[in-house]
């Protein structure tokens, strides 16, 4: 492996199967152009590469099993990594399993644990779309569902590229939504009753103290409505893929949930606190 100019550090893979049929992995609603070759998945790179690099080399240093390990860049300049084999926890295949909302909550923890009191690069370039509540470490921003994959031994967070400095509470807000998940039972959710359970799950396999679960209960409404404020602007200005998802129905959707969410406030802080 070589330097590729223009991202210093990051290495350039050699194929060792020139030719290898590529094929397209759908899935997730803003990346296009990701197939795998082989044992990896290639995507399109961008400024925010070299940082998502470091982070993934970062996790794989220190023994983090659940992402996949970066290569570097291919001849073509797409991201190389790991293709860990299994099935995405969104859409779940028929008869498989969903995760259990505590492992949700280990991961996230270990993830957290992992990166927290890390430096990225001084140079390092990160995808943010929605600004966090605060820039304590690098955390995920999208930990949800459709970037799981469920492995034979393992859960893997994938789709790392618009990782960047966030907080627990902002990851464990956007976990909780996707996987408990907090939404109207006529929407797919599973009543208040029983998302309050789940949200204690979340926070039980979390190791959350007190204090986090409070700033996670005032939390959950205002990052659910981060993602409404994203679609909107994008229908506005023209922005994409932001407003093709807005035409689609999904600023309705976290609408929707938002408002939910809201009007749920104090069961979900009492299963959350008690």
């Amino acid at each position: 492996m070589t330097g590729v100019p223009g991202a210093p550090g990051l290495p350039r893979v050699t194929d060792d199967r020139p030719g290898a049929p590529e094929e397209p992995l759908a899935g997730g609603n803003v990346s296009a152009g990701v197939v795998r070759v082989g044992d990896t998945v290639r995507r399109p790179a961008g400024p925010w590469t070299p940082a998502v690099h470091a982070v993934l080399t970062r996790l794989g240093d220190v023994g983090f099993r659940h992402a996949p390990r970066s290569f570097g860049l291919d001849a073509q300049g797409r991201h190389v990594v790991e293709f860990v084999p299994g099935v995405m926890a969104h859409p779940l295949p028929d008869g498989a399993a969903p995760p259990r909302v505590e492992d949700v909550g280990r991961l996230a923890r270990a993830l957290h644990d992992a990166l927290d009191g890390w430096t990225p690069p001084p140079d390092a370039r990160f995808q943010r779309v929605i600004p966090p509540d605060g820039e304590d470490f690098v955390i995920h921003h999208d930990l949800a569902p459709w970037n799981l994959v469920i492995a034979d031994d393992r859960l893997v967070l994938v789709d790392w590229d618009g990782c960047g400095p966030g907080t627990r509470t902002w990851d464990l807000a956007y976990a909780a939504h996707a996987f408990v998940p907090l939404a109207p039972a006529d929407a797919g959710g599973p009543g208040v009753e029983a998302a309050g359970a789940g949200l204690r799950a979340l926070a039980d396999g979390y190791g959350l103290d007190d204090a986090g679960r409070e700033r996670l209960a005032r939390t959950l409404a205002p990052r659910t409505w981060s993602m409404h404020t994203l679609l909107e602007h994008g229908h506005r200005t023209g922005t994409q893929p932001w407003a093709r998802l807005w035409d689609e129905g999904h600023g309705g959707y976290w609408r929707r949930d938002a408002e939910w969410i809201e009007d749920h406030t104090a069961t979900l802080t009492a299963a959350l606190t008690a």
